[in-house]
């Protein structure tokens, strides 16, 4: 059965996949760190789509990381359920307007609490710039030496690049190992 938070969350998500008109400009802001590895800083923003065997949805995001540090904004149609995840690791905190503000020691843990599902988030960091988290991980690579799929942590992710002289994925779309659930993540600008 379906929480008050997941309703909410579900509600905000389906009306922007109704209107696709409005979206993220800009990622949120977080002060940089010149000894953070480039690999571990950037500014996203794009489009999320989730589908689970009991719900889908999408919404556009920013996301700005350094570090272990990150900020994602994640808007739905018309400003309806506009949420902000901050958080480095061992403290991550969610607020909405429709939600209030839950808090969890990891992405992962978060996105449960508020939806009942789990979705390779921390991951994610390394894998939007085409790169596998672990060594153990088993990789395809295309003709330019670039990770096109990526298995690892009881997800895999099929990353898709917008030519050949782009060094970063544009498009990834995840699924998890029982092929309940999956995840879209579209890239329309970068810093």
């Amino acid at each position: 059965m379906m929480n008050k938070h997941l309703s909410t969350l579900l509600l905000s998500l389906s009306l922007t996949g109704l209107i696709g008109c409005q979206s993220i400009k800009t990622a949120p802001n977080i002060t940089g760190n010149s000894q953070v590895p480039a690999a571990q800083q950037f500014k996203i923003t794009g489009k999320i789509g989730v589908r689970t065997p009991k719900q889908n949805g999408s919404a556009f995001y920013g996301w700005t990381q350094v570090g272990e540090q990150f900020a994602i904004d994640l808007t739905g149609a018309l400003g309806i359920g506009q949420t902000s995840i901050r958080g480095k690791s061992g403290d991550v905190t969610l607020t909405s307007s429709k939600t209030g503000t839950l808090k969890a020691q990891t992405p992962e843990e978060l996105l449960f609490k508020a939806t009942g599902w789990q979705a390779p988030i921390t991951h994610l960091i390394s894998w939007v710039n085409g790169q596998a988290v672990t060594a153990s991980a088993k990789t395809e690579k295309d003709a330019q030496g670039r990770n096109i799929a990526i298995q690892e942590g009881g997800w895999s992710a099929t990353l898709n690049y917008e030519n050949e002289a782009t060094k970063y994925p544009n498009k990834l779309n995840l699924i998890d190992d029982t092929k309940q659930n999956r995840v879209t993540l579209t890239i329309q600008s970068r810093e």
